[in-house]
């Protein structure tokens, strides 16, 4: 399937339906764990963003920009985002295991958001010398900003496998549950009650909207001339996929009786209060 989406033309439209299928593995061929060269996530996220337009177009060019329509395609997109158990990130990470592989996932993390800002960044270089800039710029945010969301949830995925917070449920429930953590930025409490359903309740998805809008407004730095904006983006989405996984590592080291929080762990909190 993955090997379609990279075959296909990125000017060809989907041969049926809205594109919601194609917009699904396009998120999860951007947020999976193989290489990928700037140029291939460029032309990957250029469809995801062309795809997202066609929602612009019916909601109006400043629509797409809305948290709720971006949490709504989040949530549509959550079965799509490939998570690994214990025994898989195990294998893919010979010789690691607790806060070492940990550390290595958070790295993997911030190595995908940076790579999304730097080729958000060069797409945002090359289309600021077209005129149609402000009508494709929404999309290409809402991509970015699409992309970004669904590489922090799967880190927040595994990161419960290898602290051993095992989310049990439907694969729906623990969509549902690893995107509320995402929204909160807090580890899972398998033991809350209402923490494992099928659907986001009505905070749950309050504080989705909000979420993605700051992330909507973190993309809004590749924007910039030429290719400061790479590096903008690129700097901003590392340190912020970093400050994330600081404040879910350290629920997750509560919740299974750990140490504290290591001391860089400490600064990193410090220094996000959202």
């Amino acid at each position: 399937m993955t090997g379609e989406i990279e075959r296909r033309h990125d000017d060809v439209e989907p041969a049926h339906g809205d594109g919601s299928t194609e917009l699904g593995e396009l998120i999860g061929r951007l947020t999976g764990d193989e290489d990928m060269d700037r140029e291939t996530r460029g032309r990957l996220l250029g469809r995801l963003a062309r795809l997202l337009g066609q929602n612009a177009r019916k909601v109006g060019a400043a629509g797409i920009g809305r948290g709720r329509l971006l949490g709504d395609l989040l949530i549509e997109a959550a079965p799509h985002i490939p998570i690994r158990d214990l025994e898989t990130l195990q294998a893919h990470h010979p010789g690691l295991m607790g806060e070492q592989l940990a550390d290595k996932l958070v790295k993997v993390a911030g190595n995908g958001t940076t790579a999304v800002g730097a080729a958000g960044g060069a797409l945002a270089a090359v289309q600021f010398t077209a005129p149609p800039l402000l009508l494709t710029a929404p999309a290409q945010l809402a991509a970015e900003t699409l992309v970004i969301a669904a590489i922090e949830v799967k880190m927040i995925a595994e990161l419960h496998e290898v602290y051993g917070v095992r989310v049990q449920g439907t694969g729906t429930a623990r969509g549902a549950a690893f995107i509320t953590s995402w929204a909160r930025q807090r580890g899972i409490n398998p033991l809350e009650t209402g923490s494992l359903t099928s659907a986001l309740g009505t905070a749950a998805k309050s504080a989705l909207r909000k979420r993605m809008l700051r992330t909507f407004g973190r993309s809004m730095g590749t924007m910039g001339p030429f290719l400061t904006g790479a590096a903008a983006g690129a700097a901003l989405n590392r340190s912020a996929t970093k400050v994330l996984a600081a404040k879910v590592r350290n629920d997750l080291r509560h919740a299974v009786g750990t140490p504290p929080p290591l001391p860089q762990d400490h600064r990193r909190l410090k220094k996000s209060a959202d």
